[in-house]
C-alpha cells in the first residue's frame, strides 16, 4: 500500500469524484439559469394580443432588487414606472438606425426649413398624438397653425423661449423678471443679461415681464391659469408637460401662444432628451430655434426618430382597431398605476395618525376618457405635521427617504414634493415607511 501512486489513493479518487459531482452542478445550474433568463425575455418582449390587458407589475425584477433598508431617492421626477409597459410592448418600439444615416447635421426636411434640425416624421408623429388625446390645439381648424420648435427637453426649451422673449425688449427693461406662482417648479435659469429670476408670481408688481404658468402644476399638480394680467408688456410660457391624460382630465384643447411638451412625461423616456414647443409666432419660434443652435447645435437626429418611433407605437392603440396583436395602451396602464399609488399613499399618510397630509384630490371630466376621472399628479405634495418639525426633507432623510424641500419650490419647508413614478419597488418601501411613523397619543386616552 505503501508503494501505491498517490494519484490513485482512496483520499484521491475522492476529491476527483467531489470535484466532477461540483462541476455536473455548476453546469447543470447555469444551463438552468440561461433557460430561465431566455424564457422571462421571451415573456417579457412577447407582443400583447389585447389591448387593454393589465401588465404584471413586478416584471422587471429580475433587473432591479432594492434591500429594505435601502435610501429611497424620490428628489427627481425618475419615471422608471413605465419601465414593465415598454416590456410588454417589446419590438414594436425598437429602432434599428443604420450606421450610415442620421450623420448630417441638417434634417432630412432641408437647411431652409424655420427648425432646421427637426425630423419632419417626428413632428408628424407628435401631432398626430396630440389629435388622438385633444389637449392642445395643433391645425388650423382647432384655431392652431402652430410653429414646431424640438429641443433637448422641455428645460432647454424653457430657456429658449425666455430667451425669444426678452432678447429684443429695450436696454432699460433688462433684464426681463421671470415669475411663477408658488409653489413653483424651480427651473434653473442660466446667466443671462436678457432675463432674471424674480420668484413669486404673486408677490410681484410690474408690467413687463414673462410668466410660467405650469399646469397641471410642478410640484403640487394643481390646474392653473396665469396669476398675473397678461396686459401691456407681459408674456406667457404654459408649461404643459404633465397636461396628458394618466395625469389629469383633458378638458380642453390648449391654444396658448407658447407650449411646451417633454416625451418623458407621457411615455417615460427620460434619456431620449426630448422635448417640443408649439410657437404661435414665426418669429418668436425663430428666436428659439436659434438659441437651440447657439447651445447645442441643434437636437440628436437619433433621439427624434426613436421618440418618432415610440410615439407612432402610442397613437396605434388608440387609433388601429382591438384586434388581436394591437398594442397596449399606455394611458390605461399609467393611470392605473398611478391611481393605485395614490389610494396607497393616502391610506398610508391616514395611518400615520396626522404626521403627514398630502393635497386634496380634484376630479374632473376628461374628454379623452368620455368620463369623469381623478387626478393622478406625477407628484406628491407632502407636509409634515409632526410637532417639532420644522424640515420635512430633513427629518424624511433620517426615515432614508430624499425628498425635495418645499422652499426649493417658494413654498413652506415643512412640505416636501415626492417622485411617485418610480419603480414599484421602490414605492412600496416609501408607503411602508410612512405608514409606520405615527403621532404618539397622549396616555389618558387608551382609557377612551
Amino acid at each position: 500500500m505503501a508503494g501505491r501512486n498517490r494519484d490513485t489513493a482512496p483520499g484521491g479518487w475522492l476529491g476527483v469524484c467531489a470535484l466532477l459531482a461540483c462541476n455536473v452542478a455548476s453546469l447543470a445550474y447555469f444551463i438552468r439559469s440561461f433557460l430561465d433568463h431566455r424564457r422571462r425575455r421571451r415573456t417579457a418582449t412577447r407582443p400583447v394580443a389585447n389591448a387593454d390587458v393589465a401588465i404584471r407589475p413586478h416584471s422587471w425584477e429580475h433587473y432591479f432588487t432594492l434591500a429594505p433598508g435601502a435610501v429611497l431617492n424620490l428628489e427627481l421626477g425618475d419615471p422608471t414606472m413605465y419601465e414593465p409597459f415598454w416590456r410588454a410592448v417589446g419590438p414594436r418600439a425598437t429602432t434599428v438606425i443604420p450606421g450610415s444615416d442620421t450623420m448630417s447635421y441638417f434634417s432630412d426636411a432641408g437647411a431652409g426649413e424655420l427648425c432646421w434640425f427637426l425630423e419632419p416624421e417626428f413632428e408628424r408623429a407628435v401631432r398626430r398624438l396630440h389629435r388622438v388625446v385633444g389637449n392642445a390645439a395643433v391645425d388650423d381648424q382647432d384655431g392652431g397653425g402652430y410653429h414646431f420648435v424640438v429641443g433637448n427637453g422641455a428645460t432647454q426649451l424653457f430657456q429658449a423661449a425666455m430667451y425669444a422673449l426678452s432678447c429684443d425688449a429695450d436696454d432699460d427693461a433688462k433684464p426681463v423678471p421671470v415669475v411663477s406662482a408658488a409653489p413653483y417648479y424651480s427651473t434653473n435659469l442660466q446667466l443671462s443679461g436678457h432675463f432674471r429670476w424674480a420668484g413669486d408670481a404673486n408677490a410681484f408688481t410690474g408690467e413687463n415681464y414673462i410668466e410660467l404658468v405650469c399646469s397641471p402644476n410642478n410640484p403640487d399638480g394643481a390646474v392653473r391659469e396665469a396669476a398675473l394680467s397678461s396686459s401691456g408688456t407681459a408674456k406667457l410660457i404654459h408649461d404643459l408637460v404633465y397636461y396628458w391624460p394618466q395625469y389629469t382630465a383633458i378638458t380642453v384643447r390648449a391654444a396658448h401662444d407658447i407650449m411646451l411638451f417633454t416625451l418623458s412625461k407621457i411615455t417615460g423616456h427620460a434619456g431620449t432628451r426630448i422635448g417640443w414647443a408649439l410657437v404661435r409666432d414665426r418669429d418668436v419660434a425663430r428666436k428659439m430655434v436659434y438659441f437651440v443652435d447657439r447651445s447645442t447645435i441643434g437636437v440628436s437626429k437619433d433621439s427624434q426618430l426613436r421618440a418618432t418611433k415610440i410615439l407612432g407605437v402610442v397613437s396605434d392603440a388608440y387609433e388601429l382597431p382591438h384586434a388581436a396583436g394591437a398594442p397596449p395602451r399606455l394611458f390605461g396602464f399609467a393611470r392605473r398605476r398611478l391611481a393605485e399609488r395614490w389610494r396607497a399613499l393616502r391610506a398610508a399618510v391616514a395611518a400615520s395618525s396626522g404626521a403627514f397630509s398630502l393635497q386634496e384630490e380634484t376630479s374632473g371630466y376628461c374628454n379623452f376618457a368620455k368620463q369623469t376621472v381623478a387626478a393622478c399628479p406625477a407628484f406628491a405634495w407632502l407636509r409634515c405635521d409632526k410637532d417639532g418639525v420644522e424640515d420635512c426633507a430633513a427629518f424624511l432623510a433620517g426615515l432614508k427617504i430624499v425628498a425635495r424641500g418645499g422652499e426649493q419650490f417658494g413654498g413652506d419647508a415643512r412640505c416636501v414634493r415626492i417622485n411617485m413614478m418610480d419603480r414599484d419597488q421602490v414605492f412600496d418601501l416609501l408607503v411602508r415607511r410612512i405608514a409606520s411613523l405615527k403621532i404618539e397619543q397622549p396616555d389618558y386616552l387608551d382609557a377612551f
